[in-house]
This record gives C-alpha cells, structure tokens and sequence, in this order.
C-alpha cells in the first residue's frame, strides 16, 4: 500500500510550488484566522519593498492565495502584510519596544500587494523581531472585493529564529520573555496544527519564506 502524504508534506508542496495554477482534484486545508492585534493600520501602501530605514536580515516573503474548495488560485486578491522590527517594534503606535518609543506617524514593515494571476505576491522585508509574550511573526490579511477572507498570522521554525537572532541588529536586548512556538498560547491556541509555519529557506545573506494561504472563495 502506497505511503499517504502528510499534512505537512502536501502543505510544504503547495509552498514550495507557488508556480502553477492548482489542479482541480488538489485538496487544500483552511488557512486558520488569528488575532489581528493591536497594531493593524491600513496606510495604503501598495508596494514589495516594505522595509524603508529598518536594519535586519533580508527576508523574502512569497504568498500564494487558493480557495479552500478545489485549490483554484486568486488573482487580485489583496495581501496586506505588517510585522515588528528587529527591536520589536511596529510603526505607526506609541509605547513600542522595551523603551516605550512612539513610532507614531512612521509606516515601516508594512504594505499591500494585489496577487498576479497565479495568485501570488512577494515583499521585501527583514526578518521580524520579537516581543514578551510571542514568538517571531508576520501578520497577514487577504482582501476579496470589500471582505476579509482572512486574518492569520506567519511563523518560522524555531532554528532560524535563533540564528537570525544574533545578527547585530537584533541584539542590545534582555532575553526576558523571548518565547519559541511551543510556549506561545496564541499560535496553540489558534493554529494547534501549525499551518502557518512558513517553509524556510537560505537566500544570500537572508531568507526566504514560502506559503500558501488557503481561504474560502467568494
């Protein structure tokens, strides 16, 4: 009898794809909804290159929407993206970071990308800091017409966070509160099954993260 793939095999083959229209017997698995967080701001910034003055290591981000039904890709779907700096903090809040700095007025590490015909966006970025409490992540959302088809969150393997975390923009900072993704209650909470987990790989000095978001259709 023929091995079955797992569910992170079939995950991992979608994301590593990000090519081809999917095929109509594909079976796709939902893209779990997260916690939007306190620090979502829609500044309308249609650009890839989302890291402005922010130092870190480079990290490519290459999403690809389906449906749920059937794997068919969305194109135009909107991609929003936002995420903390290498010093844990997001633009456009007071109170950031372990000194308490306003960032307010500031748009860094964020931006909005409308998928190709396969579906897919990128963004230029750095790879995320963290902050007490969580464990290093992107937010996301995907937009179709006027309705959020999804709200979720991207995570990394714990490895790489370690590894990315002693370059020098990173450092400087208590290890006080730095969780992985097994302590963190809202990815156990949220995502028990770990689909948001990006598939990672090596990209010059950086990284890249590849995965497919899977939301109902219209």
């Amino acid at each position: 009898m023929p091995n079955r793939p797992t569910r992170r095999v079939m995950l991992g083959t979608l994301a590593a794809g990000l090519l081809a229209p999917r095929p109509a017997q594909a079976t796709c698995l939902l893209t779990p909804q997260a916690v939007e967080g306190p620090f979502y701001l829609d500044p309308r910034l249609l650009r890839s290159d989302i890291r402005e003055d922010r130092d870190g290591t480079p990290l490519r981000v290459r999403l690809q929407v389906v449906t749920l039904r059937d794997c068919v890709t969305l194109p135009a779907a909107r991609v929003d993206l936002w995420h903390a700096d290498a010093q844990g903090r997001y633009s456009g809040y007071p109170d950031q970071g372990d000194r308490g700095a306003s960032t307010v007025g500031r748009t860094f590490l964020r931006g909005t990308q409308v998928a190709d015909e396969a579906g897919r966006v990128a963004f230029r970025t750095i790879y995320p800091g963290w902050y007490p409490g969580r464990t290093p992540h992107l937010h996301v959302k995907v937009i179709l017409g006027s309705r959020t088809a999804l709200t979720g969150q991207i995570y990394f393997p714990d490895a790489v966070s370690e590894a990315v975390y002693g370059g020098p923009a990173y450092l400087g900072r208590s290890r006080r509160g730095r969780i992985g993704n097994a302590r963190d209650v809202l990815l156990r909470q949220d995502d028990p099954e770990g689909r948001g987990v990006a598939d990672i790989r090596p990209e010059g000095g950086g990284y890249e993260a590849a995965l497919t978001l899977v939301v109902r259709g219209a």
